[in-house]
């Protein structure tokens, strides 16, 4: 399990520690340094997979900029305008397994920062939550509702990936689609099949009532894909292609398949999970957050909503998780624009300590004008 992130000289920080619990939960004002916690950690994962965190032959070790989980630009893209006097860009991480560093050395127009001395040679030893398998990283630009979506054994069989757009999902779900989802906590009790189609459609219903899902392969392409029905029995309606359903359920998908196929040590990063739903919806989600870090997952999450944050709150008080397991952290600019932290502590009644302004404080902001 990550423990605390440090970042030096990285986008919108010149020095933060970010303390991280099984449900981390960023949120703040818009270009306030939130984004740049998830990216920090897809970029370790990102050079990782590619093979560029340690030395091999003549290539040397470094911070991939660009491919597949981010795409960070050039390094004046990634370091923090107002750096002292070490120009070097440090992401830092300590887990309950151990610690390791990464330091670049910065230069302008790379898009690999090559990285200093003293890095670990192995950091899957020190950091399997983030290096292990079972990491997802899904982005606020997930896929979208489309006729048919990419097959890929290698992501779904091989790597267990969905996609940071989560383009890979409906094959994983056709694929792993009777595969049973082993923890009690994901598994809603009203659905006795514990398969993870069976699962995905209880758990999507909370967020569209009567809904099934149906993922099968094209036959002769290298496509699959997804459909929707409502009702069932003598009521069924006929199969709807996702193009004719909506942007929420779609984009919800990924990450109930994301949360249901967790396992414990899994790292979940997720933006904006409650996109294009109602609020209804978008505290199931929290919900199913909850589900997941009770079955042993790390979940971070960025989010915009109330509602996600009141469903962490409702998770604790119902006592989905221990408050001890939670952390929130609210982002937002000082005086001279640089990002700053603060972080409320969540009591086993789902109450905080305290209430920043700024700190999800509009809609009392609306009442008072409405009432005035």
């Amino acid at each position: 399990m990550l423990e605390l992130l440090s970042l030096t000289n990285f986008k919108a920080f010149g020095y933060q520690d970010i303390p991280l619990a099984p449900f981390t939960l960023l949120t703040g004002l818009n270009s306030s340094g939130k984004s740049s916690v998830l990216q920090s950690l897809a970029l370790l994962r990102q050079s990782y997979d590619s093979g560029d965190l340690a030395p091999v032959g003549d290539r040397v070790a470094g911070l991939l900029l660009n491919e597949e989980l981010v795409q960070l630009g050039a390094g004046q893209d990634v370091r923090h305008e107002w750096y002292d006097s070490d120009p070097n860009i440090t992401l830092a991480l300590k887990s309950e397994s151990g610690a390791a560093a990464w330091s670049a050395a910065y230069e302008q127009e790379a898009d690999h920062l090559v990285l200093t001395e003293g890095y670990p040679s192995d950091p899957r030893q020190q950091l399997p939550t983030l290096f292990g398998p079972g990491f997802q990283y899904l982005r606020a630009d997930r896929i979208s509702p489309a006729v048919s979506y990419p097959r890929s054994h290698h992501a779904v069989a091989t790597r267990g990936f969905l996609g940071a757009h989560g383009e890979h999902t409906v094959n994983f779900l056709r694929a792993h689609q009777d595969d049973l989802v082993q923890s009690e906590q994901l598994r809603l009790p009203e659905e006795s099949s514990a398969t993870l189609l069976a699962q995905a459609n209880a758990w999507m219903q909370r967020l569209c009532p009567g809904v099934t899902l149906l993922a099968e392969g094209i036959d002769g392409t290298d496509t699959v894909r997804l459909s929707y029905g409502f009702g069932s029995g003598v009521g069924a309606s006929n199969r709807y292609r996702p193009t004719n359903v909506g942007f929420g359920l779609t984009y919800s998908l990924p990450i109930v398949v994301a949360c249901l196929s967790a396992q414990p040590g899994s790292l979940i990063l997720l933006e904006n999970p409650e996109a294009h739903l109602h609020p209804q919806g978008q505290t199931w989600m929290a919900y199913l957050a909850c589900a997941a870090v009770a079955a042993g997952a790390q979940v971070i999450v960025e989010t915009h909503s109330d509602h996600v944050l009141n469903g962490l709150r409702i998770g604790v008080k119902n006592k989905r998780i221990a408050a001890a397991d939670t952390a929130v952290h609210f982002f937002r600019r000082n005086d001279r624009q640089v990002a700053e932290v603060l972080s409320p502590q969540m009591g086993e009644d789902g109450m905080l300590s305290d209430w920043p302004k700024g700190f999800f404080d509009e809609w009392e902001n609306s009442l008072d004008q409405l009432l005035d």
